[in-house]
């Protein structure tokens, strides 16, 4: 399918073919056949992604910040290469369009095939032939309202939720100031209610539109338009100023605090500078309000990606019912969407598009609508092929799942490796598997994963999606006899774990058709650990180890807290510490005993903050003290072993000290060598012969089982035996 695309670390635009996206439990896969263009924002979004790289910095100072701290601890050339990763990202551009319903995940009721709906979202709703979108981002389009009217959904509840904002009420009168395409729609609804509305833009032939369209009062003239207001308020000013420009200057917020009346309120729908003189705002008594989005739902995991909607009787209008509201008025003719469209393109013309846009030519530009052809259907575009098939190698991959963290880290170091084939790239996202497996040279991309497991040219499969998918591909890769690397964790509850052991066991029968199974367990990879196990060879008592991890606060609404998705953070990132004690005492751990710390402060979210101890079956302790309670700027982790004289330890694997009978020796690399590299060329290794495996099934499953009684200890404040 086609789809259009930005690179932000280059800037370029691109109308790629690109597999048609999965369909999740929670989506719906439309066939586009109208997007809507928001000229302001997408604009905006090219603008940022076309300045270099000191001038996307100075547009972000905050992610500099961000950058720098993360430098300190982790070494600049590691953080430089993960920031350039998430820079070398393809954006979808798009975020409101309309189409028919082809398939349904397993968890929409509201929806079926065949249904004509509009769709909202960035990232979702982008001009593509086809789209995935959750179900509390769509709704049904009525009978009499066109695609390329529906395609205004996104658009046009951004434009009613700014309303809301303004608090109005029967009879007040509203001033709308910047009349392009959302203040133009603006205007229409406050019509539609029954309100007096004055506009006002620079652009002349805006501001006829307006007043095709039924603006009490209009004019592109500040002076003469500041008169009109005290004209039509009999000298009182507007109960409400509601900006919808899109502008660097500070110019609409001071004219807005001049025609506003004592008391009134301003509303900032568009991108302005809002930094008004604060004696001005203080002498009328003014509200400045800034409108988030399409309203309550907007941006938030938990509604828009579950489904989960607010109760009607707390939260009357959420983004979707702004939809359905917007939608009603679109088909009752109370608002004109026709005469907005001043353009229309097919979707193999967006790119030139867009370039006479940034360029000025061809307009002037108010709706700009993308359209898609009816006749086209999906045929087999869940799988491409994208290069020729390469020399065959003793490890042929297939990879499961492209995240920020595959993307920037474990891809690029798995691409430096020698004789090993990339055969297919699969992940949801059709752009992300095109970008990824173009950049790295994998043969085929597709949105299926099981496309993966049933080709028998694949030997090795690396699973890189989140951690609720991992039990159920590690099983299925298991079960088509392929070698699997699955990152941390290896499951998520003790059902799953008891579910792989059984097919790992059934397995195991032919010691020389088991797949090799491996956990993303790289610390115990790192140069710095193996530094520090060289100086407890032939020891003989047990080790006492601390391992300190200053996590940094994670949102409660982040999905690694849900039980369901991520596990909470225990599951999720304790078992890497766990398994790292593993390695050094060589024993299994034989009992766990945990303690949290709970209270009121907001940085303290679930199992957070908690201290941890574990008993070895040779005799050695661990303690895991892990919170997110500290500074990020300070150290992330630190490792202390003591053992028969001797003190050893590893901060932030990037420097390392051993106290040794008096003496001190000290390791270090220049950046943070955390053993990504080592993990992954081990696993290479292994799968062609020439290593044998350094970590047991045993090992992965007591670090997996670890986790999961850390969790019982917790719940019953009881010491819990494996």
């Amino acid at each position: 399918m086609l789809q259009l695309i930005q690179n932000h670390r280059t800037g370029k635009l691109e109308l790629v073919d690109v597999p048609v996206p999965n369909v999740s439990a929670n989506n719906l896969l439309v066939k586009n056949y109208a997007s809507l263009v928001s000229i302001g924002t997408e604009l905006s979004i090219i603008e940022l992604g076309r300045k270099s790289l000191l001038g996307k910095a100075r547009a972000r100072p905050d992610l500099v910040k961000r950058f720098l701290d993360k430098a300190k601890k982790e070494g600049f050339l590691k953080t430089f290469q993960e920031a350039m990763g998430r820079l070398d990202n393809p954006v979808p551009l798009g975020y409101s369009s309309a189409g028919i319903v082809v398939e349904v995940g397993r968890n929409i009721h509201k929806f079926a095939p065949g249904d004509r709906v509009a769709c909202i979202g960035a990232g979702y709703a982008s001009h593509a032939e086809y789209v995935a979108v959750p179900e509390n981002l769509c709704c049904r389009i009525p009978e009499n309202v066109s695609f390329e009217e529906a395609s205004f959904g996104m658009l046009g509840i951004i434009a009613m939720h700014g309303i809301r904002c303004g608090n109005l009420t029967f009879g007040e009168k509203v001033a709308v100031i910047g009349l392009g395409l959302l203040g133009l729609l603006t205007i229409q609804i406050l019509k539609a209610y029954g309100f007096m509305v004055m506009g006002f833009d620079i652009d002349e032939s805006k501001v006829e539109m307006a007043r095709k369209l039924g603006v009490d009062a209009v004019s592109s003239d500040a002076e003469v338009f500041e008169n009109l207001v005290d004209k039509y308020t009999n000298g009182f000013g507007a109960d409400a100023v509601i900006i919808t420009a899109a502008t660097k200057s500070d110019a609409p917020i001071h004219l807005a605090v001049e025609i506003a009346r004592f008391r009134g309120r301003i509303v900032v729908v568009g991108v302005a500078d809002i930094h008004p003189d604060r004696n001005e705002l203080w002498h009328k008594e003014l509200e400045l309000i800034v409108s988030k989005a399409a309203g309550p739902g907007s941006l938030d995991p938990i509604y828009e990606n579950k489904g989960i909607d607010y109760p009607l009787g707390y939260v009357r209008w959420t983004e979707n019912r702004n939809l359905e509201e917007f939608l009603r008025l679109v088909s009752e003719k109370k608002v004109n969407l026709e005469q907005l469209i001043t353009h229309r393109f097919q979707i193999e013309e967006a790119v030139q598009v867009y370039e006479n846009m940034m360029s000025n030519r061809g307009g002037p530009y108010v709706g700009v609508v993308l359209k898609y052809s009816a006749e086209k259907e999906i045929t087999e575009e869940r799988f491409k092929k994208i290069r020729e098939t390469l020399e065959s190698s003793s490890v042929t991959l297939g990879v499961i799942g492209a995240g920020l963290f595959g993307k920037a880290l474990l891809i690029p170091a798995l691409s430096k490796l020698s004789d090993v084939r990339f055969h297919t790239l699969s992940t949801s996202s059709g752009i992300n598997a095109y970008h990824v497996a173009k950049k790295y040279g994998f043969e085929n991309v597709t949105t299926d994963y099981k496309e993966i497991l049933n080709n028998k040219e694949i030997n090795s499969v690396f699973i890189l999606t989140p951690h609720r998918l991992h039990a159920k591909m590690v099983i299925e890769c298991l079960q088509a006899g392929k070698h699997t690397f699955v990152e941390k964790p290896l499951c998520i509850n003790e059902e799953e774990l008891k579910e792989i052991t059984g097919v790992y066991s059934s397995l195991a029968n032919d010691e020389k058709s088991l797949p090799f199974l491996m956990v993303g367990y790289n610390r115990r990879f790192s140069p710095h650990t193996y530094k520090l196990k060289s100086f407890l060879s032939n020891r003989k008592d047990p080790l006492m180890i601390i391992y300190r991890v200053n996590a940094g606060f994670v949102p409660p609404e982040h999905w690694v807290h849900s039980e369901e998705e991520g596990g909470g953070r225990i599951i999720g990132e304790i078992c890497h510490f766990i398994d790292l004690m593993i390695y050094l005492t060589d024993s299994l751990p034989m009992q766990v005993y945990a303690e949290r710390v709970s209270g009121n402060n907001k940085t303290i979210v679930n199992d957070d903050n908690v201290s941890i101890v574990i008993k070895f079956k040779d005799g050695s302790v661990g303690n895991i003290f892990y919170s997110a309670s500290g500074d990020k700027a300070f150290s992330r982790e630190r490792v202390e072993v003591y053992s028969e004289g001797k003190t050893l330890i590893i901060e932030d694997f990037k420097n390392s000290y051993f106290w040794l009978g008096g003496r001190t020796k000290k390791f270090k690399t220049l950046n943070q060598e955390i053993g990504y590299k080592e993990e992954l060329s081990h696993f290479i290794n292994v799968i062609k012969g020439n290593e044998k495996p350094k970590i047991t099934y045993d090992e992965i499953y007591y670090s997996t089982l670890a986790t999961f009684k850390i969790n019982e200890s917790l719940s019953k404040g009881t010491v819990i035996h494996l």
